[in-house]
Order: structure tokens, then C-alpha cells, then sequence
């Protein structure tokens, strides 16, 4: 008896049916009509092609060539007829199958304008490419970031309008602190380094904001995953850092013990969107350091005047950021390009920002760059939207910048 190892599905794939009746098995095999069949008979029912093998057969077209078999072809290239199916069954091998690896359109062009052609044949290549949904899902933008630059309001008066954020991974001190709550004034600058731990409660942090800071603040998140929102926030903890390494470098010990001599430098320093130091403008003058506190200068002003200086000097703090964000307006917008999205269109979220937070089931550099698409409810400002994102998405802030996204 001699036995067959045989390969099912290539057998499958070659179309071959098995019917077993009584000790007999019985293979048949139908043979399905290969690509160039395909394209030979439809041509015969393509008028253009029809009208082409005409002239080629009176001699009056050099550009086709009509083989033995009776295919015709348009300078070695076989001529493919108007029939949607045929043409979507090519596109779909050269785009789809494991050896082509979902090229761009241009690449997938290119791949094919050597052995196929037809009329329409590149934008048909461009249009199918977009609308597939993997390569919408994975391939890299090669444009300008979405989103023209839009500042924020500049507030009209000291600690009216605040930005937060948390530096955390810090080494734990004796104390047990192993974060840092950075808040800081929008309009002087001025700034609060608070240590904290980083499993506080929500409620210890609002004990802790009442008792350092002020009542009556109201809470605006901003776009999820865009930290150039909250820019102010972001450079604030960069010089924080930077001053805290310094700290633990020069002076040793825990890093907390130094932080209130840190905020101290921090915002007694000047600081180039405003023009001064942030205690001058919060105050009217700087804190006098040991090095000044022999300057007659510093101590003539008193009651009323420095009052008036006081409010002269936050004018001169809103014409400083205003020049300030129109030189950075003028910079960032020659490299952003304007895009709106509609409510109710859909779109793909980017989502990069989520490497070592949320893996989508891949790991690493694998995970793709877009998901969705997710349909737009509400617009929120010039630049965010908000989106219906899915249930197991549920911890992440539903608000995005329009940098974020990509139409579906």
C-alpha cells in the first residue's frame, strides 16, 4: 500500500472535489480559467479593444500588437477591458496577496504599468489604495501636521487662570514623596512646586490645592495625548528637572528638601515671554536674594507707588506674551496646514502617544499607528474634537487635537 502526504490546501486552491463511494475515492479537478483567460474573453466584449484590434489588423495602429492567441496588447502590455471585476481582481492581487505587502499607489502603479494596462489604470490604482482600511491603519503621513497655531487667551489678571501638571518616577524620599505637583500662573509665570505622592487620592490632592493655593477654580482638561496644550506646564517641568538634578548633584540629600529654594530660583529668575521675573511681576519687584539686599534701590518704593507699579508691570507682562505668541504663531503655521472635520464624519485616531500605556494586542513598534474609525460628536474649540470611542476605551479623555487624526 503505498501512501500520499498531500498538500489539502493546494488542493483546494486547484479547485479539486474527492468523492468517496464504497472502497473507491475518485478526485476530480476543475480547472478555474487563469488571469490572462479572464482579460482575453472580456476583451472580446469591449468595444474600445474591439475597435483597436480593427485598426491593428488594417495596419492602421503601430501601438498595439494582437499575439497568436488573439490578445491584445498595448506596447507588450496586456490590454485589461472596462469590467470593474477584473480590474478590482488585479488591483486586489497586486495590493492584497503576501508577496505584495500593501504597497502605496504609486509603488502599486509602478508594479503594474509594466504588464497591464488600461485608460484609467492610475487613478483607479490611487483610489483603491485609499480606500483600503489596513493602510489607513499603518502607513506614516509624509505632510505637514494638521492644525494652524491657536494661542491661548491671555488672562487678564495674576493667578486668574492656572495650567498643572505632575512630574512623577522621582525617587522616593524620606518623607515618602515620589512626585512633584507643578502649577503654574498663566499670566506672571509665577510657580508652585508642591511634592506629593504618587498614589495620593484625589481627595488629599484637593486638600492639598486649598490649603497651598486658592478656592473657586474651575477645572478645563485639555486635549487628550497633546501636551503642546499645555506647553507652559511642559517647559516649566523641563526647567524643573533640570534644576532639581542640579540640586541632588551639588548639595545631596532628598530632592524635596531642596524644592522650596528651587520654586524660589525658579520664579525669581527672568523669564524671556514676559520680560522680568516672575515675582516682579506678581509683586511689582523681585525678591531680594542675599546679593541685593544692599541696594538702596530696591527698598524706596512703598504703599501706593508700588501698587501702581504693580499693575503697570502686568501691562507690560500682556504685551510681552502677545509678542511672544505672535513670533511663535508666525513660526509654527509655516509648517501646519489648515484641516476641518465635520460632526458625525468619521475618523482615525493616531495612536503613538500610547506606546507603553495601551498595546491594541501588538507589542512595541507592531502596534498601529491609527485605529478606529470613531465618529466625531462634538467640536470643541478651532483644533478638538470630541469622539465615540469604544467601551474599552473608556479611561482615556475623549477629546483630541486635530494633529491626532485622519480622515476615514
Amino acid at each position: 500500500m503505498i501512501c500520499y502526504n498531500v498538500d489539502l490546501t493546494a488542493l483546494r486552491a486547484m479547485n479539486v472535489h474527492f468523492n468517496i463511494g464504497g472502497d473507491l475515492l475518485l478526485a476530480t479537478m476543475q480547472v478555474k480559467p487563469s488571469l490572462k483567460d479572464k482579460i482575453k474573453d472580456a476583451q472580446d466584449n469591449d468595444p474600445y479593444l474591439q475597435k483597436m484590434k480593427t485598426k491593428v489588423q488594417e495596419g492602421k495602429n503601430d501601438q498595439f500588437v494582437i499575439q497568436n492567441d488573439g490578445t491584445l496588447l498595448n506596447e507588450k502590455r496586456m490590454c485589461v477591458p472596462n469590467v470593474e471585476e477584473l480590474r478590482t481582481e488585479i488591483m486586489h492581487e497586486a495590493h492584497y496577496a503576501p508577496y505584495a505587502m500593501h504597497p502605496g499607489s504609486t509603488k502599486m502603479y509602478r508594479d503594474l504599468r509594466p504588464y497591464y494596462w488600461w485608460s484609467t489604470m492610475k487613478r483607479d490604482v490611487a483610489e483603491f489604495v485609499a480606500k483600503c482600511l489596513t493602510c489607513q491603519q499603518v502607513k506614516a503621513e509624509h505632510q505637514a501636521p494638521a492644525g494652524k497655531f491657536h494661542p491661548l487667551s491671555i488672562p487678564e489678571w495674576k493667578w486668574e487662570k492656572i495650567t498643572m501638571n505632575f512630574v512623577i518616577g522621582l525617587p522616593r524620599t524620606f518623607r515618602k514623596h515620589d512626585a512633584v505637583w507643578v502649577i503654574v500662573d498663566r499670566l506672571t509665570k509665577s510657580a508652585h512646586f508642591l511634592p506629593i505622592r504618587q498614589n495620593d487620592s484625589l481627595d488629599k490632592l484637593a486638600e492639598l490645592y486649598v490649603s497651598k493655593l486658592a478656592l473657586g477654580t474651575k477645572l478645563h482638561f485639555s486635549t487628550a495625548f497633546h501636551p503642546q496644550t499645555d506647553g507652559q506646564s511642559e517647559r516649566t517641568i523641563q526647567t524643573l528637572e533640570d534644576m532639581m538634578r542640579a540640586c541632588v548633584i551639588e548639595f545631596r540629600g532628598n530632592w524635596d528638601d531642596h524644592l522650596p529654594l528651587i520654586e524660589f530660583a525658579y520664579s525669581n529668575s527672568f523669564h524671556s515671554s514676559i520680560g522680568m521675573a516672575p515675582y516682579e511681576a506678581l509683586y511689582g519687584r523681585k525678591y531680594r536674594s542675599p546679593i541685593y539686599w544692599d541696594v538702596e534701590g530696591l527698598r524706596q518704593l512703598e504703599g501706593p507707588k508700588l501698587v501702581q507699579e504693580t499693575v503697570d508691570k502686568i501691562q507690560i507682562v500682556k504685551q510681552c506674551l502677545k509678542a511672544a505668541q505672535d513670533r511663535q504663531k508666525s513660526y509654527v503655521n509655516k509648517h501646519r496646514r489648515e484641516m476641518e472635520y465635520e460632526v458625525g464624519e468619521k475618523v482615525f485616531l493616531r495612536v503613538s502617544p500610547w506606546r507603553g500605556i495601551l498595546r491594541f494586542g501588538r507589542k512595541g513598534k507592531l502596534s498601529p499607528r491609527y485605529i478606529g474609525p470613531y465618529e466625531i460628536l462634538e467640536r470643541v474649540g478651532p483644533l478638538a474634537y470630541r469622539l465615540a470611542l469604544p467601551a474599552e476605551l473608556s479611561q482615556i479623555h475623549d477629546v483630541f487635537h486635530v494633529s491626532l487624526l485622519r480622515r476615514y
